[in-house]
């Protein structure tokens, strides 16, 4: 029996990948949704969307920085089900106010603020969760599977969220959202593997579980040059982030529909990449299949700033980049996230992948609070380019450490 029968026999993993499926689509939709409610409905500037788009990130720092050694030493499924339930009960606060005309600029930055928090800690525990759930071999194809649901969502979520945005308005299209997490806390209810954990001890606290977390990830001569990327990939990433709803509805004059459509179609490729993330890592090495990654989403991000001024080539060139780049990004995921938690002990996954929670969690919102200002001064468009000519330096970075001679996950372990 192969890796990939393996895991699909894995009855617990199955109940794992279906509170994601649905739970992602959902996820897709807000993420729309909450620009488009600043944008469309209460006319934030680009100041303030970026704001808003800060905020949803940057609650992860805090979280990753004080909350990570609680979580390795607590279990992670009943956390996981719990921040489920909390991202649905604030989610539902939106339509309500809505309905009420109560619906302002500040309840939308704080809920962001909010669920980012429990978004920071469901997924620093589910990236703690799956190496206790499955086997060492089967990690890169655990991660395959999640990730490809992510894809698939990407192709659902944006475009579903597009058509009720127009037809039933943004709040209202939130309530999917609030489905789709209590949906995920039923199936994780579900699972029924016992979880060990690691034993609490009279020395622990936040400041040293913080120290420790950047003590694993300072001393891998693999792990550090992937957290350093991270932090540089993350502050232009921020960039996009801030901008790219902004440039799409005001710049290039698009539907929400018609923007909510193009995300989705990243979606597509998004599936191809999570797919192509193993056979990529077999023929390269899993150290250059990165780096190539990481290049090719690099190269593909050139037509959104380039759509600007195109005319009817404007939707053509964004949907090549999510056709191109999406695929590659997913890729780049699988394999990170795969090297990480086979590089690093058990004991230490929560903390380690805090650490790098905490430094994209920073420099996102730092990229957006950034984009949002140069882009009154600049315009938008010229804000994409500087975000893609920063998006070398990770790449750099990459290149030039060992990472680039890894081969298999096995030899990560061994480069300690």
């Amino acid at each position: 029996m192969t890796a990939a029968q393996r895991i699909w026999a894995h009855a617990d993993f199955r109940r794992l990948l279906l509170a994601q499926a649905v739970s992602a689509v959902g996820s897709r939709i807000t993420r729309t949704a909450l620009p488009i409610i600043a944008v469309n409905s209460l006319q934030a500037s680009a100041t303030a969307t970026a704001f808003l788009s800060a905020m949803t990130m940057l609650p992860g720092v805090v979280v990753a920085l004080f909350a990570a050694g609680w979580i390795d030493r607590t279990r992670k499924r009943p956390l996981l089900i719990l921040m489920d339930l909390v991202r649905a009960a604030l989610l539902l606060t939106l339509p309500v106010a809505a309905y009420f005309g109560a619906l302002t600029m500040t309840q939308l930055v704080v809920i962001a603020t909010l669920t980012g928090a429990a978004s920071a800690i469901f997924v620093i525990a589910k990236s703690a969760y799956l190496p206790r759930l499955v086997d060492t071999h089967q990690l890169v194809d655990g991660n395959t599977k999640l990730q490809s649901t992510e894809a698939v969502a990407e192709i659902a979520g944006p475009s579903a969220a597009g058509v009720l945005i127009q037809a039933v308005t943004a709040p209202v299209a939130i309530i999917v959202d609030a489905l789709s997490f209590i949906w995920s806390a039923w199936w994780l209810r579900e699972i029924r593997a016992v979880e060990d954990v690691a034993a609490a001890t009279d020395k622990s606290d936040a400041l040293r579980d913080i120290a420790e977390g950047w003590r694993v990830c300072r001393g891998h001569p693999i792990v550090f040059p992937l957290l350093m990327a991270q932090a540089t990939f993350g502050l232009f990433a921020g960039f996009f982030s801030a901008i790219y709803m902004l440039f799409a509805l005001r710049t290039l004059g698009l539907s929400e529909s018609a923007v909510g459509v193009i995300i989705g179609v990243g979606g597509i490729s998004a599936l191809a990449g999570a797919f192509a993330a193993a056979p990529l890592s077999r023929m390269l090495g899993y150290g250059r299949a990165v780096v190539l990654c990481l290049g090719g989403w690099i190269l593909a991000s050139v037509f959104i700033p380039a759509a600007e001024g195109q005319g009817a080539l404007a939707v053509p060139f964004l949907v090549l980049q999510q056709l191109i780049g999406d695929g590659f990004l997913a890729a780049f995921v699988i394999l990170t996230v795969s090297i990480r938690q086979t590089a690093l002990d058990l004991d230490v996954q929560a903390r380690a992948g805090a650490t790098f929670l905490a430094v994209e969690g920073f420099a996102l919102p730092v990229g957006a609070l950034i984009a949002g200002p140069l882009a009154e001064i600049v315009g938008p468009g010229a804000v994409l380019w500087i975000a893609i000519a920063g998006s070398l330096v990770p790449l750099l970075i990459l290149s030039f450490s060992r990472l680039w001679t890894l081969k298999t996950l096995e030899d990560s372990r061994v480069a300690k």
